[in-house]
């Protein structure tokens, strides 16, 4: 079904390279608006989390109004929210524009994106490869979009990269209108408001805290253990509702799949590891090594072209190799390149010495990206799509927003006083990062290839 895969891996590639490829504008921004490093990292973040937050409600509301539907309005949110960026005379605007409206349109589109795989392609070969398509687009926006954002912004300007990306959601907008959902829109189907506003108020304030750490530790402590709260808050009223004979917004049930957790797990920490690298070696070349945007992006052709390797080799690898062994594999190779980046942490480093880590990073994500997913979405049957789409999708997102977060801070805090060990710090916290994910992966079941994803 290429014609329906097309407008899928578009939408997965233009949303993950929205996520990143502002990294190797943050000079440029940060002089054109007359803010910080700082400013241009909260926005960052901010379009990040309002994806992670919003995740959830956006699966459910597929479910309520179509697949398809929701897809489409989402993709025209985010058209808007591009050319507003693109006009931006400020960072309040920007922040509009990219953070609030694109993340909103995100949080629409991505859930679809993965329930139609799921409910379209149903035998093992075919959602192997559909996935691994999604996952290797998705991989490369989020690896090549420093590149692809410094080409324009060197040739052009930054305003240049939100003018591609409404180009994009145009021909996406265009390729979906053939896509037939295969269920029906359930208008009837309750929609749990308070869920949706105590999930999302949970997940803003947890990272909200995490930003704050470099600022304040009291604040950063208690927005942490009041989000925490939130959260506590909303899944015991979602299991109150459930036991009431009522549709959460999310049910608890989830949470039993012991598979699904901990795939979640290993989701959460690839994109936290991706999001954090690129955040990290992006803004030291910039602010310390004093790179160009150009120069920037090139270096992270090496992530591209190991994601892309890997991913693309999903399918074949799903049929030879259980996804545990892949996940497991794909986080040994990461944090081997977390620690060849390490190495070259010194003032007269070259920028070639940091293409074997980044290659062997983006072959290690590249990896486990597609099986990940995939044991997480064949837990559950077609009638779960939608939540466990929107839940795994919001896990994934957050796990990209706390990688800008947590490894942004510990690098903002004292780049220009100490850059090559705020530089090293940070990527140590990633290492041990892709170390719990590590962990995680030794627990998922060692299933034979044939077994995985054996449908619905």
């Amino acid at each position: 079904m290429p014609r329906v895969l097309a407008p899928l891996a578009l939408a997965q590639f233009i949303c993950s390279f929205a996520g990143s490829n502002m990294n190797v504008m943050i000079t440029d921004i940060s002089e054109d608006l007359d803010t910080t490093v700082q400013g241009v990292q909260v926005a960052i973040t901010l379009f990040l989390l309002v994806m992670a937050a919003l995740m959830i409600p956006g699966g459910k509301l597929s479910d309520k109004y179509g697949r398809k539907r929701c897809f489409l309005a989402g993709l025209v949110i985010y058209g808007i929210g591009a050319v507003l960026s693109a006009a931006a005379p400020g960072l309040w605007l920007l922040i509009l524009g990219n953070s609030i409206l694109e993340g909103i349109g995100t949080a629409l589109l991505i859930p679809p994106v993965y329930i139609l795989t799921t409910l379209l392609f149903t035998e093992l070969g075919s959602r192997a490869r559909a996935f691994g398509i999604i996952s290797a687009l998705g991989g490369i926006g989020a690896a090549a979009g420093p590149l692809i954002g410094g080409l324009i912004t060197s040739a052009v300007s930054w305003r240049a990269a939100f003018a591609f990306q409404a180009l994009i959601i145009v021909v996406i907008v265009l390729l979906g209108r053939r896509i037939d959902d295969p269920l029906p829109a359930d208008p009837q189907r309750s929609f749990d408001i308070r869920g949706a506003v105590l999930s999302a108020v949970g997940l803003v304030l947890l990272v909200l805290g995490i930003l704050a750490a470099d600022d304040n530790a009291l604040l950063m402590v208690a927005l942490i253990v009041l989000g925490t709260l939130v959260l506590v808050w909303f899944f015991l009223t979602a299991r109150a509702m459930e036991r009431a004979g009522r549709e959460p917004l999310l049910s608890p049930r989830l949470f039993r799949n012991r598979t699904s957790n901990l795939g979640m797990m290993t989701q959460n920490a690839q994109w936290l590891l991706l999001s954090g690298i690129a955040f990290v070696v992006s803004a030291y070349l910039q602010v310390v090594r004093e790179y160009d945007a150009i120069e920037t992006g090139a270096i992270f052709t090496a992530t591209t072209l190991g994601l892309m390797g890997a991913s693309l080799a999903a399918e074949r690898l799903a049929r030879r190799v259980a996804q545990r062994n892949l996940i497991l594999a794909g986080f040994v190779l990461t944090i081997g390149g977390v620690l060849l980046l390490l190495v070259m942490v010194n003032d007269q480093a070259r920028a070639w010495e940091l293409v074997p880590g980044l290659l062997v990073i983006g072959l290690g994500i590249g990896t486990m990206l597609t099986p990940s997913v995939n044991i997480v979405q064949s837990a559950f049957p077609e009638a779960q799509q939608g939540e466990i789409s929107g839940l795994s999708r919001s896990v994934s997102n957050l796990g990209s927003s706390l990688g800008t977060a947590v490894a942004g801070t510990i690098l903002v805090a004292n780049i220009t006083a100490t850059p090559g060990r705020s530089y090293a710090l940070a990527l140590v916290a990633l290492a041990v990062i892709g170390a719990a994910g590590l962990v995680a992966a030794a627990f998922l079941p060692n299933e034979k290839p044939r077994q995985v994803a054996h449908g619905n």
